[in-house]
Formats: C-alpha cells, structure tokens, sequence
C-alpha cells in the first residue's frame, strides 16, 4: 500500500529541536508493515511561503503519488478542511493521529474529526464525548513504540545514569526535577530548555537503556475549561517508548494506565513528590526489583505495545470506510476557492498590527507576535468554531510564520 504521511520531520517544526516523534517513529513502523511510504512535511514553516502553498504543495503531491491512505498526524489549521475534502472527494482515505485530545478535542479535534475518515485518539475522555456527540469515526487507540527502537534491559550495575528524564523543559518539569537534586537524587535531563539541549532520536532509546530508572511527567501544562484552568495529566508515549528500549520507567500517574501496564511489577507510578522521591530511592536501592521490573516491562511492550501491532487495524478500519468511494482525480475548482478566501487583505493587515503592537511592548518582538496568534486563536475557536481550520481562519491568514 501507498501511504503518504503528512507531519513534521522535526519536533514542532522546527530542526534545531532535533528529529521529530512521529518521523522517527511512525514512519519506521508503517515500512515494516510492508507499505511503501513518502513524508510530506506540513510543520516546518520554512518548507513553504503561507499555507496557500502548503495546501497547493499538498494536493499537488497526492495527485502526483495517488496513494492509497493519507496519514496525517495535524496540530491545528495547517491544512484546510477544504484540502481534507478534496483528497478525499478523490477517492482516497484520510486517517488522522490525534494528540493532546485529553485538551485538544474541545478546541479542535471535535471540528476538524468530520473532515476525515477516522481520528485516532489517545484519550479515553475524547472518545467517549465524541461518541456522545455523534462522532462515528473516533476511535480509540494508544502511543505505542517502534520495533525498530527495541533492546533487552542492561542489569542495573551496568548503567550509565541514575535517574534521566528526556524531553523538553515546559510546564512543571523544570520544578519537578529541581525538588529531586533538592533532595539529593542525580537526574540528567535531554531535551529543549535543558542544559543537555536536544538529542538526536537516534540516541534517545540508548539514554532509556543505559538509566537504572527514566522518568515520565504527565502534565501537558496549564489549560482552560471557560474561565476555570486546570491541568492536563495524561498518558505520554514516552510510557511505552521506555520499557521497549530496555529502560525501566517510573511515570506520573494518569488515568488508565493499569489498561496497559501491571504496576509495580512492569512499571512504577507515582503520585506526588513525596512518593517520586520515596519509589526512586527504593528502586535505586534494591537492584533486583529494578532489574525484574525492567524485564516485565520490555516484554509486555513488545509483545502488546509496539507501532506495528496498532497501525495494522486502524488502516485496514479506515480503508475499509472507503472502500466504495470513486477514485479520480483531486478537484481544483473548490480549493481555488478556498485559495482566494486566504488572500490577506489591508484590513486584516491592521488588525495584525493592532494585535501585536501591544504585546511586542509586553513580551518582545518574537514572543509579542507569537501571544497575539494565540489569543486570536483561542477567540476563534470559541467564536467561530470550525470556520478557525478553514482557509478563511483568520489565525492562519495573519500569522503564518508564529503557527
């Protein structure tokens, strides 16, 4: 099968924080299935000059490829509803990787979901108000690992590290890893905001491999439900990219994650600091469990949790929903259309500035631009709902560059 995978090379976009999850590990696992695979690169801004010429670049490529599934994983407007319709108007299936749905599908997932043939989520919460909602095409799946990224656990006194933490320093992490050395843990952190700095993902299974423990943080940031925040705890991918290459892994608590792990014998799950603090030192100290639970955790992963095993289902699901569909050529009339409506205009041009002058004095000239694309975004999905992921959205007519 044909597959044409439409995300980012790098992590957000951007080359400097190094090679991206999902090119790392989706693409790997989709070739070892059988299928023959080309990456579209949509994340990084400077592959093309507006979404114009991304959603051009895109349609351009399917017609040329004509493949037999369109795999995307997509973050917000960078490709239009009307560019989802007219692939699929060609005949050919559309399956989307959702990710954050946990806080995404109210403000995303829930208008863009109709405009393909199956969302994949990773959120049981999402599911089922989507299910409530009429959503007949999301389903329900997992992070998984690739089984390309694999290795038996090294014995605890033949690793490198005490304690490491890989990924980027948002949120509480930096907090988190600042009480740990408080109270005399070792921790080595790899990622963007970190001494470290990034890693390539080559390097990434190695680092889980050689740490008698790896930890795992699941809280996705500060978040609104109206005027109330709250935070987003849920299960990362590095939960099973962990045990797979060899390491043993002690994670933030999220909700079901018994669903797929035995706690405590595969995996160690804290809640709070002070039992963070208390199950490390544990697991520092009695070599034997560490080593048994790093065992237990590499076999369940591989034997249940790799890439290979989940996408297998979920393409033939989405294929299958087309199956009936007329295969033809992309329409164009209905995307020059939609070209047209992205068209910048004097107006929106005052409207960007008026937007940003404010925030630039605030926050900078590169944050101040990047605050105002956000606070435009978050009052056009609340006020316009779907009309945010079309060509029209105003966010992605006026702040190309800071999406």
């Amino acid at each position: 099968m044909k597959i044409l995978c439409v995300f980012g090379r790098h992590n957000y976009g951007v080359p400097a924080r190094g090679e991206g999850y999902e090119y790392s590990n989706f693409l790997p696992a989709l070739r070892a299935l059988g299928h023959e695979v080309t990456h579209f690169e949509s994340w990084n801004r400077d592959a093309h000059t507006d979404f114009a010429a991304l959603n051009l670049a895109l349609l351009d490529q399917v017609d040329s490829l004509r493949p037999d599934l369109v795999f995307c994983v997509l973050m917000a407007y960078e490709v239009w509803t009307e560019t989802l319709h007219a692939i699929r108007g060609a005949g050919i299936p559309v399956l989307n990787w959702g990710t954050d749905d946990s806080w995404k599908y109210a403000q995303f997932a829930r208008f863009v979901a109709p405009e393909v043939d199956l969302w994949v989520t990773t959120s049981h919460e999402a599911r089922d108000r989507a299910k409530r909602e009429g959503l007949t095409n999301v389903v329900l799946s997992q992070w998984a690992a690739s089984g390309a990224r694999t290795a038996e656990p090294l014995p605890s006194d033949r690793c490198e590290f005490d304690l490491t933490f890989v990924g980027s320093a948002y949120g509480n992490r930096a907090q988190w890893i600042d009480r740990l050395r408080t109270r005399g843990l070792r921790v080595e952190c790899f990622g963007q905001g970190w001494p470290n700095g990034p890693v390539d993902a080559s390097r990434i299974p190695e680092i889980y491999r050689a740490s008698r423990i790896s930890l795992n943080f699941g809280d996705s940031g500060l978040h609104w439900k109206g005027l109330r925040p709250y935070r987003s705890r849920q299960i990362k991918a590095r939960v099973f990219e962990v045990p797979a290459a060899g390491g043993c892994l002690l994670t933030e608590r999220a909700e079901h994650i018994e669903d797929y792990f035995d706690v405590g014998s595969e995996i160690a799950v804290f809640d709070g600091e002070d039992d963070l603090v208390e199950q490390a030192l544990a697991l520092l100290g009695d070599s034997a469990h560490r080593d048994a639970m790093a065992f237990a955790g590499h076999r369940r992963t591989v034997g249940e949790h790799l890439y290979e095993q989940r996408f297998g289902p979920l393409i033939e699901a989405c294929v299958a929903r087309r199956a009936h569909a007329v295969q033809g050529p992309v329409g164009r009339s209905t995307f020059e259309a939609a070209q047209r409506a992205h068209r910048s205009t004097r107006s929106l041009r005052l409207l960007r500035s008026v937007l940003v002058w404010p925030l630039q004095r605030i926050w900078g000239e590169r944050r101040g631009p990047r605050a105002a694309r956000r606070v435009l975004y978050e009052l056009s999905w609340r006020l316009k709902g779907p009309a945010t992921y079309r060509s029209s959205g105003w966010p992605g007519r006026l702040f190309y560059h800071e999406s």
